[in-house]
């Protein structure tokens, strides 16, 4: 008798900006895509109507994540992405989060994937809204107190944050460097998984290169990325790193912190 194909989880990732689900969760996302899982993305900042948000439906398409889910805020850095949005950063962090808490009710994810608190690499102050937004979500969306508007109660299993560890910045960090940005790298014990997606890699590159903008520009990470040879490139690219968190309630000593 053949044992039943393992149960993938459904994934739900909510990333700052287009291009960064490709970048950071892109092999995880076409991982779950190939095992017959729900897949979706977030997109914080940028207009559904911008040029953008075509690349983010191709990017997506090619990951099996969906239709993009835009929420149109404003770029912190960028004041063409949104006009008339507020940007991220300055959009009360209460209605981003039932904005949030909203997204995951409807998909009713397994788990969530989004930034880390430092912000990736360079640190995008985006990338630190979304976390902090992501986290307050993921916990408030199992709560049906909070938020009732926004659809009937969802406690995600799991949360990720996606991350660099110091010792797997590898090629990352010249690449950065050379163009003037800073990188962030957290403790390696701050990551709790490192995933191989070396089989996903040809899908994560045409994702990341759909985003043709993005790749044009010289100091832009898939910029960078579209620079280099085929095989430094996918060494580069080849793991992806997380932080587990565990949302909702975690039994402990009824009578103590532990």
């Amino acid at each position: 008798m053949t044992s039943p194909p393992p149960v993938v989880p459904s994934l739900l990732g909510v990333f700052g900006h287009p291009d960064d689900e490709s970048l950071l969760a892109g092999g995880v996302l076409a991982r779950h895509a190939a095992g017959h899982a729900r897949t979706a993305v977030v997109t914080m900042t940028w207009a559904p109507e911008s040029p953008r948000a075509t690349e983010l439906a191709d990017a997506l398409h090619v990951l099996g994540a969906g239709v993009p889910r835009m929420l149109g805020y404003g770029d912190a850095r960028n004041p063409h992405a949104a006009p008339g949005q507020p940007r991220l950063v300055d959009a009360p962090l209460d209605e981003v989060t039932a904005a949030l808490v909203r997204q995951i009710r409807s998909f009713r994810p397994d788990i969530v994937v989004t930034h880390d608190a430092v912000g990736q690499l360079t640190g995008h102050p985006d990338h630190r809204r979304t976390h902090q937004a992501t986290l307050l979500a993921v916990h408030a969306a199992g709560l049906s107190c909070l938020y009732p508007e926004a659809g009937d109660p969802w406690q995600p299993s799991d949360l990720y944050c996606a991350t660099h560890p110091e010792s797997g910045v590898g090629g990352l960090g010249p690449l950065l460097k050379s163009v003037g940005k800073q990188v962030l790298a957290v403790p390696d014990t701050y990551a709790t998984t490192a995933i191989d997606v070396t089989p996903w890699l040809e899908q994560k590159e045409a994702a990341i290169f759909a985003h043709r903008g993005e790749a044009a520009r010289e100091r832009s990470l898939p910029g960078l990325l579209a620079r280099l040879g085929e095989d430094t490139r996918r060494t580069v690219i080849a793991t992806e790193y997380f932080t587990r968190l565990t949302p909702g309630p975690v039994p402990g000593m009824p009578h103590q912190l532990t």
